[in-house]
């Protein structure tokens, strides 16, 4: 799951300064000299110094947690139509989810949607959120990752396979593979934004869980 609010934050943002930089060569470019305070500064010079202050702008202009250096960029691969992309406009955010399955909305209490197989039911993802108070920003209030999986492991009598963090477009995300002892395999993914705590589960039997394993993980 990705939200879509942050991205576009960045994008317009950056394509204003951009827009303001092409000005701003383009003025320069007109006038033959500039005149300063000191003399004569050459049109090359003059473009040099305007380039250079646009860039700056552009640089200072973007929020600091859009230049976190150990961003993940967002999965975009469709696996040759087995993924379809699907937008939540109201409620901001957009999912790469199974082709042809179909879909829920909104049972209370359980999930805010979910894609189910049409043969069986037990493959099946589900999206659901809940408020937090507005002080709480990030996953990572729950503690750390691997802390965090190992009592979601317990709660579900299962194993914690793999307990992993990354942050996409500002956001930070939790991801847990656990083996259920009902014989589930199970991918979850817990994320904090918009002042709701999300959680994306994928689930399937054991059985099935290789077969699986790597369109869930382009969805989680």
């Amino acid at each position: 799951i990705y939200f879509e609010s942050v991205a576009s934050h960045i994008q317009v943002n950056i394509a204003q300064r951009i827009m303001f930089l092409l000005r701003v060569i383009v003025l320069a470019l007109v006038c033959n000299n500039s005149v300063t305070a000191f003399g004569l500064v050459s049109r090359r010079d003059a473009i040099a110094g305007a380039s250079a202050a646009a860039i700056t702008t552009i640089g200072t202009s973007v929020p600091a947690w859009a230049t976190v250096t150990d961003e993940t960029p967002r999965v975009t691969t469709r696996m040759g139509g087995l993924l379809e992309k699907y937008q939540d406009t109201n409620r901001g955010w957009v999912i790469l989810a199974p082709s042809g399955w179909n879909k829920f909305e909104g049972e209370v209490g359980a999930y805010d949607v979910k894609w189910q197989d049409l043969v069986d039911p037990k493959d099946n993802v589900k999206i659901s959120s809940t408020p937090v108070k507005s002080s709480t920003t990030s996953i990572d209030v729950l503690g750390e990752v691997q802390s965090v999986g190992e009592s979601l492991a317990t709660k579900r009598n299962a194993k914690l396979i793999a307990a992993t963090e990354r942050q996409t477009e500002g956001v930070l995300f939790y991801e847990f593979d656990f083996a259920i002892n009902d014989g589930t395999h199970q991918l979850l993914q817990l994320s904090v934004n918009k002042g709701r705590i999300w959680s994306l589960d994928a689930n399937t039997s054991e059985k099935r869980w290789s077969k699986l394993s790597p369109l869930y993980r382009n969805v989680v």
